[in-house]
């Protein structure tokens, strides 16, 4: 198997730990509905073609849970005997249970919300575990040390945040470090339409506390793809309004696809391909992370490891373009 020679692997911020430059998010498509066959054709492709890190949170689904525990049976079959070649993330900070302790960010969520997704996936420990969203009304000393004590206590080995602001980020890592657990990674939301990060100064402030970082929507919930190039499909997701909104794809929206379209086949590139080299084009960019409905859309947006990288030029008359 040739797994390990198809993708490349970047370092994490300063840390000794690699991640696949892709990485396989459950977000869509692993929940109670959904049909469990495809999901382990799914999961094994990915691994064959060398993603090695697989990223869900404890409310995915649905049902909420539902994408872990289908996970956890994927471990004991399609990738029993595989566990440490694989880097398993989970989050918690979002609503997951009634009450006042399901949802944010308080060390009685984070320690109860990962002890049950360890149960769903039947794991001793996850390889990240990250807050999900900063919680306004717990302090962050208590978040913080909350994640160091799951580190000290073996049920994760690193610990990462998500839509921190570079701020926050940067006073989070500090706790981090004082309670010594450094903050592995930061999970963010960015695509070409899509860069509120680069105002908020987040990737800087990565380089500085020394943390990786993982991009999710890369591909703006299938907007720069070839999806919508000719109109809303009556099965996509804009048609649905579900995440993506079909009042997204304006006309102005949809003539700017179609000049990214021209640009990325002038370079052999795809829509979604381009999209993909965009986001990995800074090295403080550790990972981008993709989800997939069915194998040959994995495929595809991965064919774009194999191109060449856009050049200088490339990036300076993209940039004209969006």
């Amino acid at each position: 198997m040739d797994r390990y020679e198809r993708m490349p692997y970047a370092r994490c911020g300063r840390s000794g730990l690699r991640l696949s430059r892709v990485a396989f998010g459950l977000w869509h498509n692993f929940g109670t509905y959904d049909d469990f066959a495809n999901m382990g054709r799914l999961v094994t492709r990915a691994f064959d073609l060398g993603v090695t890190h697989f990223d869900l949170a404890n409310n995915y689904g649905p049902e909420p849970g539902s994408a872990e525990e289908n996970f956890g049976r994927l471990l004991a079959t399609e990738l029993k005997g595989h566990r440490d070649e694989l880097i398993v993330t989970t989050k918690a900070g979002h609503l997951m249970w009634p009450g006042p302790y399901g949802d944010w960010g308080s060390r009685k969520s984070l320690m109860a919300s990962l002890d049950q997704s360890l149960r769903r996936m039947k794991l001793d420990y996850v390889d990240i575990f990250y807050s999900h969203r900063p919680d306004p009304e717990t302090p962050l000393e208590e978040t913080m040390g909350a994640l160091s004590d799951i580190v000290r206590s073996g049920k994760a080995l690193y610990v990462g945040i998500s839509k921190y602001s570079a701020a926050q980020t940067r006073a989070a890592a500090e706790i981090l470090a004082r309670n010594g657990t450094p903050l592995l990674i930061h999970q963010f939301r960015y695509n070409m339409f899509t860069r509120g990060i680069e105002g908020d100064g987040l990737l800087d402030a990565l380089e500085e506390v020394g943390a990786g970082g993982i991009c999710f929507s890369p591909l703006a919930q299938g907007l720069l793809t070839s999806r919508y190039l000719a109109g809303i499909p009556s099965d996509s997701r804009a048609a649905k309004n579900v995440f993506l909104k079909s009042s997204d794809i304006t006309p102005e929206r949809r003539a700017q696809l179609l000049r990214l379209d021209a640009f990325a086949k002038a370079r052999g590139l795809t829509l979604s391909e381009l999209a993909l080299k965009w986001n990995l084009r800074d090295p403080r960019v550790t990972s981008v992370l993709i989800g997939a409905s069915r194998v040959g859309q994995l495929e595809e947006n991965l064919g774009f490891l194999s191109k060449p990288d856009l050049s200088s030029a490339d990036l300076e008359e993209l940039e004209g373009l969006l």
